[in-house]
């Protein structure tokens, strides 16, 4: 299937929904920045445009993932997330896509491959908040992100400690770059990984669900 193709998600009903996998050439640089997103908030919006900057960045995908195995309650539905998405990240070099529903993939690992197949010659950066590298270790096959991506992480308010000291950041300490040489990130073979610290953003989407804001 070629890059950019529209295809009608199975089981839509009599108003199937089209989907589209998002279109990259070759050269470009394409930081992939999955979750939930239940709901998606400025905060996701800031480190996209930090990280847009911070590592030279052509585009930034936001993978609105189906469901995160890790979690064992189930996310709002997609199309909803999806939709409210949209509306916060308004951004010409910013693409939301459900690409791990149309691939049909769970984990990022096996998303990540699959990519690297459909998009030959596109360079993709693996983006997460501190958050997230804190609990990398627990991820399907974290170490082969580790080994086979570049990964951007961008400073989230009450983690950097947690992240700088955990599993994943011992273990590829020695493949850390400095923060000043952030922009050479996507250059790099991997392992290669960049922690920069930005303004902080303490926009909370489980703080938003416990608000009654969102369900």
């Amino acid at each position: 299937m070629r890059a950019g193709a529209a295809v009608t998600r199975p089981g839509a009903g009599s108003h199937p929904f089209r989907h589209r996998f998002p279109v990259a050439a070759r050269g470009q640089v394409i930081g992939l920045l999955g979750g939930s997103f239940d709901p998606a908030h400025e905060g996701h919006a800031h480190i996209t445009r930090m990280a847009l900057r911070r590592f030279a960045l052509d585009r930034v995908w936001w993978m609105v993932s189906p469901g995160n195995p890790l979690k064992a309650k189930e996310p709002a539905a997609l199309e909803r997330r999806l939709a409210a998405a949209r509306r916060v990240m308004d951004h010409p070099r910013v693409t939301v896509t459900d690409v791990e529903a149309l691939l049909g993939t769970r984990h990022t690992a096996q998303t990540l491959r699959r990519l690297r197949r459909l998009y030959p010659g596109v360079t993709f950066v693996w983006l997460m908040g501190a958050d997230n590298l804190a609990g990398l270790h627990r991820w399907q096959d974290w170490r082969w992100i580790m080994e086979n991506v570049p990964v951007g992480v961008i400073a989230r308010p009450g983690s950097r400690t947690a992240a700088r000291a955990s599993p994943a950041a011992q273990l590829y300490r020695d493949s850390m770059l400095s923060e000043v040489a952030s922009r050479m990130l996507p250059r790099c073979d991997p392992p290669a990984w960049c922690f920069v610290n930005v303004p902080l953003n303490d926009a909370s989407s489980s703080r938003i669900r416990a608000g009654g804001g969102w369900r």
